[in-house]
């Protein structure tokens, strides 16, 4: 109990633009901190992306991170701290399990796991369980330790009631990113009021409940999320810029396969293409690195490679136009075939992108992704499942929303030096 116990002489600080500062008096938390795994996440961008589009979205997940820590250090020493149903030798494993929830994230997070079929959460665990600073600084509090962390993060630990803390439909994850990217990205959208949230938050056996008095602050926290999904995380130019990166990553892939000659050969990238990532390889894989290789493989011979480069590097994006792929099948089909006598390959230049989002559900057991409800307490001490208690939520629970974009790159098309009559019949099909 050494290490979990030990206190800093003196509490550090963090200047946080959301949550004013952020407070650390324990020893453990601030070695974890200055780990070399941890502080890789000052160069993995929070929005991939999105920077694209709002330009002020530069920051990382090590700014999320301290975030998620400073909201569930609030609750665990301000909110908990003295309540029955909430078991104080728990602290700390919640504290750590906050701070390195999303230490395995790589460049540009999802659409990099996308096209090399990898798993964050399999390499956050990974690090914490492998031979690293952060294994390292976990064991000082006992054998266990770093399993117990890794188990809370990946949902699998039978404390129900830390993992809710960090992972469930109204968690410390989601009340820092929306703040944060509401106001990195300048929008209005993700501003809730937290402060009142976490005053009618309470532990109760294997969960987190919230005071019936709160509840009109929970309806404004599932809005921003509404909003934050449709307004800036499904953006349909942030989508777009994501489209190129994952083509640009593909068609590396390819032309490593086919065993295509690189004027400045992917070294970092070797271990991945070939499906076969060591831990050691993959920490040293953030965005300097990717986009490093987008500015030289501006130059590479391969046109569709360059081009690509070129497009993600200057911001030259593509254009896109609403597609529903239910409907409008057989018009995919006619355009692959255009732009393939229009010399643009389709594999590359006419993909179709679709975001999905469900606001809020209620349980449905057996379901794919099931979904523990958020509840309310009673004052008669009952807990009743928040849609039955809201209209609002009630009005969004189990809708899932879904969008379809077709994107094409427009300059192409408006080329008329060759195959003048097949780009024309691509715009009228596109109504481009």
């Amino acid at each position: 109990m050494g290490a979990l116990s030990e206190k800093l002489n003196e509490e550090k600080v963090f200047k946080d633009p959301v949550h004013r500062y952020v407070h650390v008096r324990d020893k453990i938390i601030w070695d974890l901190i200055g780990t070399k795994e941890f502080q890789r996440l000052r160069r993995i961008k929070q929005l991939g992306t999105t920077f694209l589009t709002f330009h002020g979205a530069e920051h990382s997940r090590f700014n999320h991170s301290l975030g998620v820590y400073e909201i569930v250090r609030r609750i665990v020493d301000d909110v908990f701290d003295g309540r029955p149903e909430w078991d104080e030798s728990d602290r700390l494993l919640t504290l750590c399990a906050a701070l390195l929830h999303d230490l395995g994230h790589g460049p540009f997070s999802h659409a990099f796991e996308k096209v090399f079929n990898l798993d964050h959460e399999e390499f956050t665990r990974a690090i914490i369980l492998g031979n690293t600073e952060v294994n390292k600084i976990l064991s000082k509090a006992g054998s266990d330790f770093p399993r117990n962390v890794a188990e809370v993060i990946a949902k699998t630990s039978d404390k129900k009631q830390v993992i809710s803390l960090i992972s469930s439909q109204i968690d410390a994850d989601r009340m820092d990113y929306l703040q944060r990217d509401a106001y990195f990205t300048g929008v209005s959208y993700g501003f809730f009021d937290m402060e009142r949230i976490l005053r009618v938050m309470r532990p109760r056996e294997d969960q987190v409940v919230f005071k019936h008095s709160g509840m009109h602050a929970i309806e404004d926290y599932i809005m921003s999320r509404y909003q934050m999904y449709w307004q800036v995380y499904f953006h349909p130019v942030s989508r777009g810029a994501e489209v190129i990166l994952t083509k640009i990553l593909h068609r590396a892939k390819d032309l490593h396969s086919q065993g295509y000659a690189f004027k400045n050969e992917p070294l970092h990238f070797y271990s991945i293409f070939e499906g076969n990532v060591a831990l050691e390889d993959y920490i040293k894989l953030d965005e300097s690195i990717i986009l490093y290789y987008f500015q030289i493989w501006q130059e590479e011979e391969d046109s569709i490679l360059s081009d690509l480069c070129r497009r993600f590097v200057n911001r030259n994006l593509f254009k896109f136009v609403e597609f529903d792929p239910a409907r409008e099948y057989k018009k995919l089909g006619e355009l692959t075939g255009l732009f393939r006598k229009a010399g643009i390959d389709p594999d590359y230049y006419l993909v179709v992108d679709s975001s999905s989002d469900l606001p809020y559900d209620f349980y449905r057991p057996g379901e794919e992704e099931e979904r523990l409800p958020i509840n309310l307490l009673m004052k008669n001490g009952d807990l009743r499942e928040l849609s039955r208690e809201s209209a609002i939520v009630e009005a969004i629970s189990g809708k899932r929303r879904t969008d379809h974009k077709l994107y094409f790159p427009g300059d192409f098309l408006l080329d008329e030096s060759s195959k003048k009559n097949i780009k024309k019949q691509i715009r009228s099909i596109l109504d481009y």
